[in-house]
């Protein structure tokens, strides 16, 4: 499924072929096919350890919201932001 087609209302889960390393408590990324190096920071870094498994965005605000003092709504608007990033550089996919 490519980039374009991603959809964040339904469940999204991590792309392949990309090496992830923890650095510092942020997590970076690099992609040798498209010579490309992502640093998701620290929160982005738990939302693609989230995303190992297929997620929704309301099962990551969800998580997210047990885990860091953060209200739902701003959660909410972070995550689908962020997930629309990730879609847009091809990060992510739709599960299924």
């Amino acid at each position: 499924m490519s980039q374009s087609n991603v959809s964040i209302q339904l469940p999204v889960v991590q792309a392949n072929g990309y090496l992830v390393s923890d650095m510092g408590g942020d997590k970076v990324m690099m992609s040798i096919e498209k010579g490309m190096y992502f640093n998701l920071g620290h929160s982005g870094g738990r939302i693609w350890e989230l995303l190992e498994s297929p997620r929704t965005v309301s099962e990551i605000v969800w998580q997210l919201t047990a885990e860091y003092d953060i209200a739902e709504s701003e959660c909410e608007r972070q995550v689908a932001a962020f997930l629309s990033q990730l879609a847009e550089q091809g990060l992510i996919k739709n599960a299924g």
